[in-house]
């Protein structure tokens, strides 16, 4: 399927996912400042209650859908015969051709870092195995900086507010979708709810996290079909450790032209020009030695 740049991103001057609040500073003077807006967001499939979870509320549909993708409760070859968002009532109702009942599935419960998330319901490892990424799929470190810096160069709700969280899907060297919210793994969801509506393929593509490479993060990286998963963040062991087992390349702390992989690094070509971060990391010696040297 072709996917024009950047599709979808949220809109930082939306007044419904800001607003002014007066204050104080460090000086004691007034100041305004934009605070983000979280609200309740009750989700339902067919006619059983699943989670109530805090969103910014932009995009109800593509969280509904991709949260029951990642906790295991729609299956990609589900069909949909409905995704109706009431926004009096703050409530998403996802509607499925073949019945479901998850009565046993909530009962059964992992807590797990996510943050404004929290829990996994069911088997956290269901399906992980059952997966295979492709092996073919290169990461240009070239492509990666110039990605990094469009993704970080993007007008956000994260520069008009802060306390959020976001995430990018993309192909090559551009962003095809960048999604925010309160909780990293809310925005993941999002952008795994708008792959499924609307048929856009995961083999080719990576994803990109302001959040912690944890379990969960892999886990659903993993079940999205992605094989490249990178964050400007760092690691949690069993992480790591998913990732070797699901050969997915999870790259983390990458800022600027520095980065570590920690799994998947068969995927990466270094062809990118070094000379930058060469010659600073000269400099940052060159600066050290001289403070040794004069204490």
């Amino acid at each position: 399927m072709e996917t024009p740049l950047l599709q979808v991103q949220p809109d930082p001057a939306d007044p419904r996912l800001t607003s002014r609040v007066a204050g104080m500073d460090h000086t004691g003077q007034l100041v305004e400042t934009s605070v983000t807006v979280e609200r309740p967001l009750t989700l339902y499939l067919n006619g059983q209650e699943i989670v109530t979870m805090m969103t910014i509320l932009d995009r109800p549909e593509d969280l509904a859908v991709g949260y029951l993708l990642n906790q295991g409760m729609l299956r990609q070859d589900d069909r949909l015969t409905g995704v109706e968002y009431d926004d009096d009532l703050g409530v998403v109702v996802v509607r499925t051709e073949a019945r479901t009942d998850f009565e046993e599935k909530l009962r059964k419960k992992t807590l797990t870092s996510g943050c404004a998330q929290g829990t996994a319901f069911g088997d956290l490892m269901e399906g992980f195995s059952a997966v295979h990424l492709p092996t073919d799929t290169p990461l240009r470190t070239s492509d990666l900086y110039r990605l990094l810096h469009r993704i970080n160069t993007l007008p956000s709700l994260y520069l008009e507010a802060g306390a959020i969280h976001g995430c990018a899907l993309a192909q090559g060297d551009q962003p095809i979708v960048y999604m925010e919210d309160v909780g990293r793994h809310n925005a993941v969801d999002k952008i795994a709810g708008w792959m499924f509506r609307n048929g856009v393929t995961a083999g080719d593509k990576t994803f990109y996290t302001t959040g912690r490479l944890t379990s969960e993060m892999v886990i659903k990286t993993v079940r999205m079909g992605i094989p490249i998963l990178v964050s400007r963040s760092g690691f949690t062991a069993w992480g790591v450790e998913l990732a070797r087992e699901a050969n997915l390349t999870l790259i983390g702390r990458c800022k600027g032209k520095r980065f570590t992989a920690l799994a998947g690094e068969s995927r990466i070509i270094f062809d990118a020009d070094l000379s930058y971060v060469e010659e600073e990391s000269a400099k940052h010696w060159r600066k050290n030695s001289r403070e040794a040297t004069d204490a």
